[in-house]
């Protein structure tokens, strides 16, 4: 069935917009009262109170320091994200001077509320007084009030975030620095490490999900994320606490996409060596808080599990997730222009992945799981390609290759569950050859993430 669609795309047939992305309803008091039960308000109310008023600190923190400067600092250094923070090094390195000052670097943005921005070159010098705590975060093309992802204020964007590994990679890194550093020269790290799961815990929706950006900033901003990995990274690191031990981790695979963008920045990627991190530094009642927090996670991931009907009148089944959702209602929403309500391939493999990585999964995680796969190979395109690129002839383009595949679609319609593509005037379309060749050739489209979760779970399910 995925292959038909795909002939018919490559030989030219006509598509056609179908859809509008529309922007995401705003997390408010008056919305909260309108759309959840009576017994839920409080809750809600209460951490909507709580984030304005841990953003107001932030903000008072730094028109503090800025009293009595001639001049305030130019913003930090923009970096290719918290990914460039060394992690998985050998664990020699995280007891050098290289390693420390990266570490003081690290502490010096962490915000009053506990978080940090994304973007920022932390192997540069620390936050000078009155400096802010992150870069510009500017989107790669002018944006204005039309553009979903335009800042409400543009000087207080991505204040603390979980984009981007924000946050999540700075706690692995201090917790590598406390494995190295087990005397009173870590202490420093281990505080900020525990003032940095404070925030986890605090930026924790009601209902087990966390937003992208904490202190909530607005828009999309303020969806539950599964996109860039937010929700499950988050979980695993209080997942790590939660234990409050030494751990050994494997070091991670190199995405080849970040790995290009490092290249063309000239910057050249770490040797990967297992390391070591240590968690044991976490209080009882704290580790009590982060697997309550877990707990609370993996509920929502089993309920944002979208429920669909192959067809009309069939009846609804599980399917995959979607890449962002409203807090309120746990239903798909948009992010960016071009990033509509839909199911999400690459984010549901690592959905899938975690699942199948837990110990004792309960039935209602083993049905999430074959579920999840039962859709992927449902919707796996075999014999294409998406190939070319900025410079060549056409753009990326899908491309017929015998013996190529699987790969999957980015997204999927909710409704037909077939796939689908957005563009920057917010237009939703059904051909993504249909869509500008600017995002046509800055997005990925296709790719094949779900083939290594598929390919685990012809191991797990023999024994799940």
């Amino acid at each position: 069935m995925r292959t038909l669609l795909v002939l018919s795309v490559a030989a030219g047939l006509h598509a056609s917009v179908i859809g509008v992305s529309k922007p995401v309803e705003p997390l408010t008091a008056e919305r909260i009262n309108k759309v959840l039960p009576a017994a839920q308000r409080g809750a809600w109310l209460a951490y909507l109170k709580h984030s304005a008023d841990l953003q107001a600190e932030d903000k008072a923190s730094i028109e503090a320091e800025r009293k009595g400067l001639a001049t305030i600092p130019p913003l930090p250094t923009q970096s290719f994200s918290a990914r460039t923070i060394p992690l998985h090094r050998e664990a020699a390195f995280y007891s050098s001077e290289e390693a420390r000052h990266i570490g003081d670097v690290i502490l010096s943005f962490q915000t009053p509320s506990g978080g940090w921005s994304k973007n920022l070159e932390m192997g540069a010098q620390p936050r000078l007084r009155g400096q802010s705590f992150a870069t510009a975060n500017a989107a790669p093309t002018q944006s204005n009030a039309y553009d979903f992802d335009h800042p409400a204020d543009e000087h207080w964007h991505y204040i603390a975030t979980l984009d981007n590994d924000a946050t999540n990679t700075e706690l692995h890194y201090l917790a590598e620095l406390s494995a190295a550093l087990p005397g009173p020269a870590g202490d420093k790290y281990r505080t900020s490490a525990k003032h940095g799961i404070e925030y986890l815990l605090t930026a924790q929706y009601p209902n087990g999900g966390w937003p992208q950006v904490y202190p909530l900033e607005g828009g999309y901003h303020n969806a539950i994320t599964i996109n860039d990995g937010a929700q499950i990274e988050t979980t695993e690191v209080l997942e790590a606490a939660a234990r409050g031990a030494r751990a050994t981790s494997e070091p991670d695979a190199v995405d080849p996409e970040m790995a290009a963008a490092m290249q063309r920045m000239g910057r050249k990627l770490p040797e990967e060596h297992t390391t070591t991190e240590d968690w044991s530094f976490v209080p009882a009642p704290l580790r009590a808080r982060a697997k309550a927090a877990v707990a609370k996670s993996l509920d929502v991931i089993l309920k944002t599990q979208v429920h669909l009907a192959s067809a009309p009148g069939q009846p609804k089944t599980l399917t995959i997730w979607g890449q962002q959702y409203d807090p309120l209602t746990l239903e798909p929403c948009s992010a960016r222009n071009y990033e509509m309500a839909s199911l999400s391939s690459g984010e549901s493999a690592g959905v899938m992945e975690y699942l199948m990585a837990l110990d004792h999964p309960s039935p209602q995680v083993v049905r999430a799981v074959t579920a999840a796969a039962t859709w992927f190979e449902a919707h796996k395109i075999m014999g294409y390609i998406f190939t070319g690129g900025r410079n060549t002839p056409g753009g990326r383009h899908l491309e017929a290759k015998e013996g190529a595949g699987p790969i999957w679609s980015r997204y999927y319609a909710l409704d037909t569950q077939k796939p689908i593509f957005g563009d920057r005037d917010k237009s939703i379309h059904d051909d993504v050859m249909d869509i500008s060749l600017e995002r046509r050739n800055g997005y990925a489209w296709y790719g094949n993430g779900p083939a290594k979760a598929l390919a685990e779970y012809a191991t797990w399910k023999k024994t799940h």
